[in-house]
């Protein structure tokens, strides 16, 4: 093994010599086998996410030679569709590297015969989604890590569909990578000499304008009078952001916004953020002291991406603690708040579809079920990640019913309530959240207060994540002998009688078979047990739910309690 990645290492000092920089950090490793065998021991992993990891020279690596690859292994699967023309469409975000790895795409794309739209500016995840399907692409590429730190970027794959890939077209396209030596299997031309030979264009501007417009139909209160001077504090966290969701609130109304100056450009080293994820708190730090300054009545922050939306609102009434404090809603909280909010105003204006459908993931809050039930509308759960709702849309506009679909929710801070994409909306999500926030105002309360309206409703709502670590080789063993141990456990939890549990490996519910497990309690809790997809981990939801704040607390201390205990009581 170790003879194999020094005999790689020494062919790539050889070979890779199209990026200085690449070649300056090879030189630099010589001697250092442990840097070496982190960057060569592997090649680096293709699923349905396509590719990500660490920017740097190696197999192990996103670098111009390992995005080539994908890139001819994806041509290569699109090649054996036979179809006479074919399109993708490409977009990239701020971080290190992006334009570089989507001009490199690009060039391969064209070299193999497929005709290329890039955009020609960094631009949002949700922009590709709906470039790919308004041009009639066959797919799509979008150069980004999402929120990871600094140091990582990523390769991620869409269908003609405007999803993500799945996983059987993942595995299809990894096997034609697999087959490519990335040296000596790779078709490629310059970007420039493409570019002139128009086998790549930039996408149309039009495009643009009616995504903009697409997403500013969203708007439910176009026409009532709401307080759209409301104050708002935005961040796009150096990402993609900026230009969209500015315009997009601009064109709508919302001019009195103040802009995160350290996080206003375009900057992949994200200096003031080192995680760039609107989930975590230290990334909105900085926001929040702005929100200050300006006595907001909201915090807006998205993702490098931009198909990402966390939000801080101010407790003007003290419900979370003092007064006048910002305090942050997790991704559940926005969810549930946005689910009620689209459902009452369409119902209210008579936009209601006749037979409403919502979507979310299995992970994501119980409380939105008790939301939908109340007005009617029929939830879909399905598997974790935004792919999947995208998927549930596509099935509803087989059948001529997209126009059914009101809201898509997940955890973390994904949200979509129109079909003209097929992935979470950062820019559609910020226009709804605003709107939101406008509409309440104009009533009277701030978004705090509303949630507390829904929790005294519908019973208060905890909901938590816990992740279990089991490293070294026995940990995939133990992970799963705890599944089959969780598999046959019958007794209670928490004092509370489990009425159900969902077992996702026999792929219920129409949904692909996925190694999941969720226990249904007494008392609208529950929780879901699976094992991560990339990390020695087991990862446990918990939904706890009470009268009150103290008493959801409490019965998720105890399952909480339960559930270490037989982890550790199975390891």
């Amino acid at each position: 093994m170790q003879q194999c990645i020094l005999d790689e290492f020494e062919r790539w000092k050889k070979s890779a010599n199209e990026d200085p920089v690449l070649a300056l950090e090879l030189e630099q490793m010589q001697g250092d086998y442990a840097k070496i065998e982190d960057a060569f021991y592997r090649q680096l992993e293709f699923g349905t996410g396509g590719l990500r990891g660490v920017i740097g020279a190696g197999t192990n690596r996103m670098n111009i030679y390992t995005v080539a690859r994908a890139s001819q292994g994806l041509a290569n699967y699109i090649n054996i569709s036979g179809k006479q023309e074919k399109t993708i469409a490409i977009c990239f975000d701020s971080r290190i590297n992006s334009e570089l790895f989507a001009k490199q795409a690009a060039g391969v794309f064209a070299a193999n015969g497929i005709k290329v739209y890039i955009f020609s500016e960094l631009m949002p995840t949700p922009c590709l989604s709906y470039a790919v399907r308004t041009l009639h692409c066959d797919a799509g590429v979008v150069v980004t890590a999402s929120h990871n730190p600094a140091k990582y970027n990523g390769y991620k794959v869409y269908g003609p569909d405007g999803c993500q890939i799945t996983s059987k077209a993942a595995k299809e396209i990894y096997s034609q990578i697999l087959k490519i030596d990335l040296f000596t299997g790779i078709h490629k031309m310059s970007y420039d000499e493409a570019f002139e030979k128009k086998l790549i264009e930039n996408v149309p501007e039009s495009i643009i304008d009616s995504y903009v417009n697409e997403v500013k139909a969203q708007e439910l209160c176009k026409n009532a009078q709401i307080d759209r001077n409301i104050v708002i504090v935005y961040s796009p966290l150096n990402g993609t952001g900026l230009k969209p969701v500015l315009r997009v609130l601009k064109e709508t109304g919302y001019t009195n916004v103040t802009v995160v100056a350290e996080q206003e450009k375009p900057d992949g080293h994200f200096p003031t953020c080192p995680f760039p994820n609107p989930e975590e708190p230290a990334a909105m730090e900085l926001g929040i002291r702005y929100a200050k300054k300006a006595d907001a009545d909201l915090l807006i922050a998205t993702d490098p991406d931009c198909d990402r939306v966390g939000i801080a609102v101010k407790d003007t009434v003290g419900i979370r603690g003092n007064k006048n404090e910002y305090v942050l809603l997790s991704g559940n909280e926005t969810g549930v708040l946005l689910l009620d909010y689209v459902c009452a105003r369409r119902k209210e204006s008579g936009t209601m579809p006749e037979k409403p459908v919502a979507m979310k993931t299995i992970v994501t809050t119980d409380l939105a079920r008790r939301i939908a039930d109340s007005y009617g509308v029929k939830l879909i759960d399905v598997l974790t990640g935004f792919k999947y709702i995208g998927e549930q849309i596509g099935i509803l506009e087989e059948r001529g019913l997209q126009d059914d679909f009101v809201l898509g929710i997940e955890e973390s801070c994904g949200y979509l309530s129109g079909s003209f994409v097929r992935d979470k909306d950062g820019v559609n999500a910020a226009l709804l959240i605003c709107e939101m926030a406008a509409y309440y105002r104009t009533k009277g309360i701030n978004l705090v207060e509303k949630l507390d309206e829904l929790y005294q409703r519908y019973g208060y709502t905890i909901n938590t994540l816990y992740s279990y670590t089991f490293e070294g080789s026995g940990g995939v063993e133990i992970m799963e002998h705890i599944m089959e141990k969780f598999r046959a456990y019958n007794g209670s939890v928490a004092n509370r009688r489990i009425h159900s549990v969902r077992d996702y490996s026999q792929g219920i519910d129409g949904l692909p078979k996925s190694n999941v497990l969720k226990f249904e309690m007494e008392g609208n809790c529950s929780f879901i047990v699976r094992p991560s997809g990339t990390e020695p981990k087991i990862k446990v939801y918990i939904s706890a739910s009470g009268k009150g704040q103290e008493e959801a607390n409490s019965v998720e201390r105890d399952i909480k309690k339960f559930l270490t205990i037989f982890l550790d009581e199975n390891r």
